[in-house]
């Protein structure tokens, strides 16, 4: 039996029909974007969504708009004061302008990936050992902007930069310590003395006081006398006045009638 030569010709319609509609239909999600190309120069920016194409004449590339993470390697650093240390960073970044993220760069996560690893090394070698310890979240603002700069040319957006790590050698690590210590001992050392020279003062204050008021005095020996007795002791100090000893004094001075005599 022999099939008739209209069926061969339905086939390959059929099939050359479905090949033309694969190359010619795409489905683009969300977060994507497809850069079109005509004849080899750029015709637009389509998605998402459901989008046809030319085969042959028209192709195109397709662009992720979510935010990647881009890991950078850890760098070698040496900053103002002389300090070798390595300091590795997470950059947070996003394409807003596919055609440029196409066009202007051949791949943008690597261009912006070289570019932080240059940044970090410019920026934080401008800065004590001191500042990338304390300062992080400064360090970070100034790479995110130098690079937000950078990058704008490509269409990606630098969202942030987070410094994660920032490795000490040993020997470092240890005069920090001492630095640490030291620092702790001054700071002390000034409260300690700013506390003797406010005693010091109150000191003065309550014997100005106790010299224009004596019968306060009596009452400070009478006070004494009390947290004495208190005390469990076998020996007692019972302090005399000073104006008593005068009194004292003055009893037993002999009269000039007496030394007449």
């Amino acid at each position: 039996m022999q099939i008739p030569f209209d069926i061969f010709t339905y086939i390959a319609i059929a099939v050359l029909l479905i090949l033309f509609l694969s190359s010619a239909i795409k489905v683009l999600r969300e977060y994507e974007r497809a850069v079109v190309f005509t004849l080899g120069r750029y015709t637009g920016v389509r998605g998402p969504g459901l989008i046809l194409l030319i085969p042959y004449i028209q192709q195109m590339v397709r662009v992720d708009m979510r935010v990647v993470v881009i890991d950078v390697p850890s760098q070698d650093v040496i900053s103002r004061d002389n300090v070798s240390v390595k300091v590795n960073a997470v950059i947070y970044a996003r394409v807003i302008e596919a055609d440029r993220a196409t066009i202007q760069v051949e791949n943008y996560l690597q261009a912006t990936s070289e570019l932080a690893q240059t940044t970090l090394r410019s920026v934080l070698g401008k800065h004590e050992l001191d500042d990338m310890l304390a300062e992080r979240d400064k360090l970070n603002n100034d790479i995110q902007e130098i690079l937000d700069q950078q990058t704008d040319a490509w269409g990606v957006k630098v969202a942030n930069v987070e410094i994660k790590h920032v490795d000490i050698d040993e020997s470092m690590v240890r005069a920090i310590a001492r630095q640490a210590e030291a620092e702790r001992n001054r700071r002390a050392r000034i409260i300690d003395a700013e506390g003797e020279e406010q005693a010091a003062a109150k000191l003065v204050e309550a014997a100005e006081q106790l010299a224009d008021h004596p019968e306060a005095m009596t009452l400070r020996y009478f006070s004494a006398l009390y947290s004495i007795a208190n005390e469990r002791s076998n020996t007692i100090v019972f302090p005399i006045p000073g104006d008593l000893m005068n009194l004292i004094g003055q009893a037993l001075k002999p009269s000039p009638a007496n030394q007449d005599k």
